[in-house]
């Protein structure tokens, strides 16, 4: 069974900042894409920043130049920082892992991310 245990959601004001994180017991980084997805109210899922399974980073454009995708191997963990947030970033973010191999995604509960004033 994937186990993701997220933490660090929550509400901050516009402008402000939220460090998001993600321990994915036993993930391998090597055969695995791992990162963050977020879903906003009545929209679709989509991708916030990855590492592919070598390492390299995609960001989606809303979030480059305000977000940042850092991981920790020792600890399997894997983290998102972001600053000067926006109300439009308010979305259940997911950790998100998908086998090299298999191909097979998965995503955690997620963490509610509410940005309001």
């Amino acid at each position: 069974q994937v186990q993701f245990v997220e933490s660090g959601g929550g509400l901050v004001q516009p402008g402000g900042s939220l460090r998001l994180s993600c321990v994915i017991p036993g993930i391998t980084f090597g055969v695995n894409t791992v990162g963050w997805y977020r879903q906003a109210p009545g929209k679709e899922r989509e991708l916030v920043a990855v590492f592919s399974s070598g390492g390299a980073i995609t960001y989606a454009n809303f979030a480059k130049g305000r977000f940042t995708i850092s991981r920790d191997n020792a600890k399997n963990a894997v983290y998102l920082q972001m600053d000067s947030l926006k109300i439009e970033d308010t979305a259940v973010y997911s950790c998100y892992r998908a086998g090299l191999r298999s191909g097979q995604a998965y995503w955690g509960q997620g963490t509610q991310v509410t940005v309001s004033s």
